[in-house]
């Protein structure tokens, strides 16, 4: 059978005419290329271990050796990797992704990364007469499972358009903010919103509990007034069962907001509460739940609560 034709950036992506390429298999980049899988589409892809990949190739998903490999396979090639640094390596690495593409091909980073890194991707792209965009998500893991998320896409107007079917995949909000590096700056707003959302959510569940409430019949409270939140329908009931497993981790996240704080920086902002939330995360780090979900921050609360009670009784 033939190959179908390279993707032309006016005409939107089909499972007739469109090669898929993936690569990153994580917990949100895993379930978002099996949903490409389930539509029809081929799919090639690539991650640095095999067995992450196992679920999707079993599934129908080809392997391939490198990010070059990938696509010199595919017209359409999503990235789903973890920081800037290995976002430089996946496409300028020396088997990445940009000596393997070609014209009329479009790259797409799901990655949550430097805005500035956006733009180099996708003048090296233009280069090549390829196009590239960047769209990170947010939702974590149950948006990723859900298809339900909302992408943020920075690029060209008619490359946003050529590859909305595959977005339509993905998420349920899709808005195209502006030029190259417009979705990683919206994103970077995204998370400023969380991370003072996380400390505010944490911060009742102690207050609640150190009160003597029912504190799960006090999120139900709250959950459905004024303080309604993303955070507290699907966060705190794990924060409740004590489930710290990720959906997404404190890693990235604390990655994620020193992207911000430093793109404020350059831009003379001072960002306060961001830089309190940044500086308790890093205290969840040092507590050794790096890899824990950005909900672990219970867990630093609750240390400083308990280190300035132990002062207290030894004070008197």
């Amino acid at each position: 059978m033939s190959s179908p034709l390279p993707l032309q950036r006016s005409e939107p992506a089909t499972p007739s005419t469109t090669r898929i390429g993936w690569i990153g298999t994580g917990v949100m980049g895993g379930p978002m290329c099996q949903h490409l899988l389930h539509a029809g589409y081929r799919v090639t892809l690539f991650t640095r271990s095999r067995s992450k990949a196992l679920p999707l190739l079993t599934d129908g998903a080809t392997w391939a050796g490198s990010p070059r490999a990938v696509a010199e396979q595919t017209d359409v090639l999503f990235t789903m990797v973890g920081f800037p640094k290995d976002v430089r390596e996946v496409y300028f690495g020396e088997t990445g992704v940009l000596t393997g593409s070609r014209p009329g091909m479009v790259l797409v980073d799901m990655t949550t990364t430097e805005p500035s890194l956006a733009g180099d991707v996708a003048e090296a792209a233009q280069a090549q007469g390829a196009a590239a965009l960047d769209a990170p998500v947010s939702g974590g893991d149950i948006g990723a499972r859900n298809a339900t998320l909302s992408i943020m896409v920075g690029g060209r107007p008619d490359t946003v358009q050529a590859v909305m079917p595959l977005f339509a995949c993905l998420g349920k909000h899709i808005v195209h903010q502006g030029g190259p590096g417009a979705g990683q700056h919206t994103k970077l707003c995204n998370q400023i919103v969380i991370a003072g959302t996380m400390i505010g959510v944490c911060e009742s569940l102690l207050y609640g509990y150190k009160a003597g409430l029912d504190v799960p019949r006090m999120v139900e409270s709250i959950r459905v007034g004024a303080a309604a939140c993303w955070t507290l329908d699907h966060l705190a009931p794990r924060i409740l069962a004590k489930n710290f497993e990720p959906g997404f981790s404190v890693d990235h996240f604390v990655k994620d907001m020193g992207l911000a704080l430093e793109e404020a920086r350059r831009r003379e902002v001072t960002l306060p509460g961001l830089t309190l939330v940044h500086q308790l995360y890093q205290k969840v780090q040092a507590l050794g739940h790096g890899r824990s979900g950005t909900h672990a921050l219970m867990l630093a609360l609750e240390d400083l609560s308990q280190a300035r009670t132990s002062e207290s009784s030894t004070s008197r």
